[in-house]
């Protein structure tokens, strides 16, 4: 993979945070943030925001390239799948355009796996028993050559024998893994991927990963020591700020 480019999809519409993007942290809109941590990553060659709102787009091509798409996509492998057929790359990792602490190394960790896969993505161990059972902490099951089996809201896999015991001694009896929503993609798995139709896994659980699985597309699973630091309410801007200090 000699040219692997950062894709930061950009959306303005949130239930929760409308205008996300643009919300300032620690004096810089959240969307630069992204830019600036994907920046430190070795792999990539380039970093790229695919938006197809004009205000973060007007925002963004001050420090990034800019790429507007259209506003009908499905997932965000859609949006970046658009921009991707617009470049000359070997390769893409899709970053994640809420998570302004997010790590260049696995960043790195997750180009890397390309090498050897079609489609890679980061799951790190599941410490904390809150997001044992929480529905938005995706969870993980992988083979012994460490690609993904499946991914689900639910907690999985099912701990028969340890089923009645407290979410913590469960913790401490199977190695569960949370999914970390950044994706690498071969240009042309991508470019394959997205023209398949949103398949009847991918709209149960709303996890778009789902798609690669149900048509055959293997995807690499890099195990890290890093948990993400999403901004979803104006209430996490305040905690990851806090988190600059330190």
């Amino acid at each position: 993979m000699t040219s692997i480019v950062g894709i930061i999809p950009s959306r303005y519409s949130s239930t929760r945070f409308p205008g996300k993007p643009l919300a300032l942290i620690a004096g810089k809109p959240l969307i630069q943030r992204v830019v600036e941590q994907c920046r430190k990553a070795r792999s990539l060659s380039e970093v790229i925001v695919a938006t197809d709102d004009a205000r973060i787009a007007n925002a963004a091509k001050q420090f990034c390239r800019v790429e507007l798409t259209r506003a009908d996509h499905p997932s965000g492998s859609d949006r970046i799948a658009e921009v991707a057929a617009r470049c000359a790359c070997d390769a893409v990792v899709n970053v994640q355009g809420d998570e302004p602490l997010i790590d260049p190394a696995v960043i790195d960790a997750v180009a890397g796996a390309l090498a050897d896969n079609e489609m890679s993505t980061a799951a790190t161990p599941i410490r904390n028993p809150a997001e044992y059972d929480n529905p938005n902490a995706v969870k993980v099951v992988v083979n012994a050559a460490g690609r993904a089996l499946y991914f689900s809201r639910r907690t999985i896999p099912y701990l028969r024998e340890a089923a009645s015991r407290s979410a913590s001694e469960q913790l401490a009896a199977f190695p569960f893994l949370k999914h970390l929503g950044i994706y690498g993609y071969r240009r042309e798995t991508l470019l394959r991927l997205v023209k398949f139709p949103v398949s009847p896994l991918e709209s149960a659980e709303k996890l778009e990963q789902l798609r690669a699985l149900e048509n055959g597309i293997q995807i690499a699973v890099v195990k890290v020591d890093y948990d993400s630091v999403g901004v979803d309410v104006p209430e996490d801007v305040r905690r990851v700020e806090e988190l600059l200090k330190k």
